[in-house]
């Protein structure tokens, strides 16, 4: 569904998006899907006629991004999860990723935490606002 929109590059209808997907799905069905995502806030929508045309609110990096602060959101021990995550790591990953922390350690544009986050490595008291 979030392919099809992120290839589309501009607002979808459902009726939109099954064409897209090569009609596969009933349109009951990615109306359904559609509307799951916009409350899990996926996507966005607007009124169009009658119904609703919908837009990625992020590309695939982003989203994934946010799939992974909503997983270490839910842990009591984010240090652990980091942990975790961090050992599972290529070496090409564990050194981009270094590369990435140094970079928003210094201020680099682009890698700032978004207001009211605390930046990499920073948690606990004084972290945030």
């Amino acid at each position: 569904m979030l392919a099809a929109l992120w290839a589309a590059g501009s607002p979808l209808s459902p009726a939109g998006v099954q064409s897209t997907l090569g009609g596969r799905l009933a349109r009951t069905t990615v109306t359904t899907i559609l509307t799951r995502l916009h409350d899990k806030g996926a996507v966005s929508r607007s009124r169009a006629g009658r119904g609703f045309v919908y837009s990625p609110i992020q590309d695939s990096a982003g989203l994934t991004a946010r799939r992974m602060r909503s997983e270490l959101d839910k842990q009591d021990d984010r240090g652990t999860a980091l942990a975790r995550f961090v050992s599972q790591l290529t070496s090409e990953d564990e050194q981009l990723l270094r590369s990435l922390l140094e970079s928003a350690e210094d201020g680099a544009p682009g890698h700032s935490p978004a207001p009211g986050q605390p930046g990499p490595g920073r948690t606990g008291p004084g972290a945030g606002p």
